[in-house]
């Protein structure tokens, strides 16, 4: 199955959920990796076991996994991924409270030191958000960068702000770009060439780094955003999309998600808890 050959057009769902099953089998390079489980959230402690086994989902379908912070248990997540034979992106969640982004900058540090980490990323949307100041975030990078100086250390935000904030683009080993079609309102129809262009975006203002898409994905469930609308359809044809571009172009990708998170809505509304392959349960979504 290529990218010059697919055809959607007329597709029962069953034929796209064998389309699915194909895809995923052959694996994928990355995917966004959040053990939470129903009744949790960040804050929650998060125990080994329960690491295990979503891990155990999920490990015979990815090279590499990105995790989102180095506290409350996530500190595990590294060493576990690495016991399956998985590399890791890993993530140091970063916000207003210094004492917190303290431990979790200490914490990814010794991670990288003890050998379970392959890229650290320092900090996820911040610019975003608000919750640091450009410079704020600068020292958080220099200083991970000083203190592990064998890592290729990123920051994770949406491809455009890698425009809008050279000074961490320069400071950036890699580009960790999120592109996300669904959240610019963009169809399913040309979700996959706005995608395209976001990378390009990003590649443009790299300056020959390597750029990492650190997040994309569709929901199934949820009301529509502008024009893109969550579908068990649509969110089977994104998932094939991005997954044939990323073996004949030779894109990283880290897939979002791996589970669904019922936390989310609160941000998000109804669709941010249905953007995982697995469902919160941990049962495959769209597999035939």
């Amino acid at each position: 199955m290529s990218l010059a050959g697919i055809n959607f057009a007329n597709k029962s769902r069953e034929e796209l959920q064998t389309m699915f099953t194909k895809v995923l089998q052959n694996g994928m390079r990355g995917l966004c990796f959040s053990p939470y489980l129903e009744e949790q959230a960040p804050g929650s402690q998060i125990s080994e076991a329960q690491i295990r086994n979503r891990m155990e989902l999920i490990k015979p379908y990815t090279k590499w996994i990105r995790s989102f912070s180095c506290t409350d248990g996530n500190e595990l997540i590294p060493r576990v991924a690495h016991e399956y034979g998985i590399k890791t992106m890993v993530g140091a969640w970063l916000g207003v409270n210094k004492r917190i982004n303290e431990k979790e900058i200490a914490n990814a540090i010794q991670i990288a030191k003890e050998g379970y980490a392959d890229i650290l990323a320092v900090g996820n949307e911040v610019l975003y958000r608000g919750d640091l100041s450009e410079e704020e975030l600068l020292d958080y990078i220099l200083r991970v960068k000083k203190e592990a100086p064998n890592m290729p250390v990123g920051y994770v935000d949406a491809y455009y702000q890698f425009e809008n904030h050279p000074k961490i683009t320069e400071a950036c080993d890699v580009i960790l770009a999120n592109c996300y079609p669904f959240w610019e309102g963009c169809s399913l129809e040309h979700s996959f060439l706005y995608m395209k262009d976001m990378y390009r975006r990003a590649l443009q203002i790299a300056n020959g780094k390597k750029v990492i898409i650190s997040e994309t994905g569709w929901p199934n469930v949820g009301e529509e955003f502008y024009g893109a609308e969550p579908s068990t359809e649509n969110a089977i044809k994104y998932f094939i999309n991005a997954q044939l571009w990323s073996e004949e172009d030779n894109i990283d990708i880290f897939y979002f998600s791996s589970f669904d998170e019922a936390w989310k809505t609160s941000d998000e509304g109804d669709v941010g808890a249905f953007w995982g392959l697995w469902d919160k349960d941990g049962k495959l979504k769209y597999g035939k």
